[in-house]
């Protein structure tokens, strides 16, 4: 996987050391994954992305190679402010100011908030299979709670979700990522390798309860602050999701980006379920060439 990318761990100050693979020499596009992934979700597109863009996959805080660091007060360690800081500041040091981005899950929701907090770098933004945070929250029934019951079970106190996952960390990622597949096969095993080896680093699993604990309190306490200075995302977007996953079924996705855009949103959903650039990499790049090509 990722063959002829340069590999590094990019300084981002405070001690922060995020990991990062980079190829290509065309406009530079970056690649945030989601959860309980790393960089490696990319791998079936990242390639021939490169043949046109200089392409960066990077692991975010608190997943991967990348840095672990502790948790602060009120969970701001992991706010998506903080995380979406520390991929700026990745792309500068390449020598980036402005860039392309794209983000799936968790990484979704974190060039959400850089699209915000960094509008000027943002040149086009595409997310994968999320609905704004706030959105999901405000409208949750037991449909939307039964299918992401990790929202909620990994917001409890430390160290109760750190504990139970920790007891079967690998049964629990594998279980977890293929309810979320919905195509036989689409992650393969040399994948699903990298991604037991990173869930099971030390401190990975409890990085990942604070990233949702983040989500919870501190992200929507920033989301409010948006709504009351009528801050929106200024770039054009593009967003994608699985017709077989939640999010569709759950909410008219590009109607909810809208409300938070004011520039052009549209989209479309995948045969597919919630891991799009493993269910559905032949769309998912096609969508991304059109889009920021």
């Amino acid at each position: 996987m990722f063959e002829g990318f340069s590999s590094d761990l990019i300084d981002v100050g405070g001690g922060m050391q995020i990991f990062s693979r980079v190829k290509g020499s065309g406009p530079p596009l970056l690649l945030l994954h989601g959860y309980p992934q790393t960089h490696v979700c990319w791998h079936k597109i990242a390639e021939p992305l490169a043949e046109h863009f200089t392409v960066v996959v990077t692991d975010l805080r608190g997943y991967g190679a990348s840095s672990k660091p502790a948790d602060g007060p009120a969970h701001v360690t992991y706010s998506k402010r903080s995380m979406a800081d520390d991929q700026v500041r990745a792309m500068a040091s390449l020598g980036f100011e402005r860039f392309y981005l794209a983000g799936h899950d968790r990484g979704g929701r974190v060039a959400h908030r850089l699209a915000l907090d960094h509008s000027d770098r943002v040149l086009r933004l595409a997310v994968l299979d999320i609905a704004p945070t706030a959105t999901m929250y405000a409208n949750t029934n037991r449909a939307f709670a039964e299918a992401y019951y990790h929202w909620f079970f990994l917001i409890q106190p430390f160290d109760m979700p750190e504990r139970l996952i920790g007891a079967e960390a690998e049964y629990y990622l594998r279980r977890t990522l293929s309810s979320w597949c919905k195509r036989e096969g689409a992650i393969s095993e040399e994948a699903m390798g990298a991604y037991i080896s990173a869930f099971t680093r030390p401190g990975a699993i409890h990085a990942a309860c604070e990233d949702y604990r983040a989500a919870a309190t501190i992200d929507l306490e920033h989301d409010r602050s948006d709504d009351l200075a009528s801050r929106r995302i200024s770039s054009p977007m593009l967003v994608l999701w699985g017709g077989r996953g939640t999010v569709g079924r759950q909410f008219d996705v590009v109607a909810c980006w809208r409300e938070k855009s004011t520039a052009l949103v549209h989209g479309e959903a995948f045969d597919c379920g919630h891991f799009l650039p493993e269910e559905a990499p032949e769309e998912t790049l096609a969508a991304f060439m059109k889009f920021f090509g």
